[in-house]
This record gives C-alpha cells, structure tokens and sequence, in this order.
C-alpha cells in the first residue's frame, strides 16, 4: 500500500474513532419502579421512593458504555418540617448504557454502594413515597 493511501486510511480511522467520543446517555425520563432518572444536557436528577439527588455533571460515556459523575444524595422522602434542612450529601453515580436500558449505582460518601437500579427510556417510573 503506497504511503499516502497508509496514512489517509490512519486520518480517516482517527476522525472516525474521535466521533465516538463524548456520546452521553440520551436526554429524558429514564423509569423503573421505585426510581425516577431524568437526564439532561447538564446531568440530570434522580428521585426514589425515600430520597432524591443530583447528578452534577453531563453523562458521558467511554468506550464501553459506561459513565461515572459526582452528584447528591438526599435521605427522605416525606414532607419536610419548618425549619428542618435537607441532608444532602456528597455522592458518585456510576453506571452503563445499553441500549434503552440504564443500570447505575449510587455510591453515598462513606457508605457502601446501593443495590444497582436498572430504569429504561420513556418507562413511566412507580414511585411509593415515604411519608
């Protein structure tokens, strides 16, 4: 293979891989019973049966589906009393795309991880809040 041909096929090999990069979990309402995901352009937010929290930062994926972002976790669920401040607190959501199907953990500072959560795109989410 002459030179030129070697090296176009390289450049053309790298913008192509270079697409790939960057692609995020698709914007929406991501359900499943007991969760909510709504992702935005910015990150996104999460509501449970008993808490809720931010994902702080844009999904973005690595080559193999996966992404990782720092974020809140905030206990609670029910009404919130006169006076009484949320507990928020420091947390990383983990997780992998596939397809219309999203399994993410959430890893609260100092705790151990929760069970994963896997939700789908557009599936109406079946929350029971805590009162």
């Amino acid at each position: 293979m002459p030179m030129i041909q070697r090296t176009m096929s390289l450049v053309l090999a790298g913008v192509l891989l270079s697409g790939c990069r960057g692609e995020r979990v698709p914007n929406g309402s991501w359900g499943a019973d007991h969760v909510v995901l709504t992702v935005t352009d910015n990150g996104g937010r999460v509501e449970f049966d008993c808490a809720h929290g931010t994902l702080d930062h844009p999904l973005r994926l690595d080559d193999r589906g996966r992404f990782s972002v720092a974020g809140t976790f905030v206990p609670g669920g029910g009404p919130i009393l006169a006076g009484e401040e949320p507990q928020s607190r420091p947390a990383r959501y983990q997780g992998r795309l596939d397809r219309q199907k999203l399994e993410f953990t959430v890893t609260v500072e100092g705790q151990p991880a929760h069970d994963p959560y896997t939700v789908t795109l557009g599936k109406a989410p079946k929350l029971t809040k805590c009162v």
